[in-house]
């Protein structure tokens, strides 16, 4: 593995990378959780690039500018539609779509929060698992990624995620 897989516990929209990760409904409404601080923090000019880009399928990622937020870019991860809930499988694709996309724009530094967890209703364990195989799995192949940063709300996520990176290592698949 070329890169590397950081946990952080803090503000998503704070952090200085290339791209950020918005954990988003198929619509594109920028009404909740991290959706909502991007779109407070980064401006209008993200909704409505988001509006010409929406609907969007479940399980795919669509990028746009990041306004006022310092990195370059917002991928959007589409994991459910509103008010529904999402699989483990929608998920794993839509970050596999995210890491395609900034693969594609030579992002060297990406910052995600916990897609599929909360509202959309996956287990915060089974999002870890799912996250950081595919970050795992990415950066052992071909990409301009250096850096995979998990940023995570709150202590227990974070814990949890640090826990399931620390028993895939010891499993020997880091």
């Amino acid at each position: 593995m070329k890169g590397r897989i950081v946990l952080r516990e803090g503000d998503l929209t704070e952090q200085e990378v290339d791209a950020l990760v918005n954990a988003a409904n198929s619509r594109l409404e920028l009404a909740e959780g991290v959706a909502r601080a991007i779109r407070e923090k980064g401006g209008e000019e993200i909704a409505a690039e988001c509006r010409e880009l929406a609907p969007v399928p479940v399980g795919e990622a669509v990028v746009t500018g990041a306004g006022r937020l310092s990195a370059r870019w917002v991928i959007h991860a589409v994991t459910m539609d509103p008010g529904g809930q999402t699989t483990a499988g929608a998920v794993r694709s839509a970050m596999q779509r995210c890491l395609a996309l900034a693969t594609e724009r030579s992002c060297r530094r990406m910052a995600i929060p916990a897609l599929g967890a909360g509202a959309a209703g996956l287990g915060l364990q089974r999002c870890a698992e799912i996250l950081l195989e595919e970050a795992r799995h990415h950066l052992a192949g071909e990409t301009p990624l250096e850096e995979i940063r998990f940023v995570l709300f709150g202590e227990p996520a974070y814990r949890v995620f640090e826990s399931v990176q620390d028993a895939q290592r010891i499993l020997g698949r880091s």
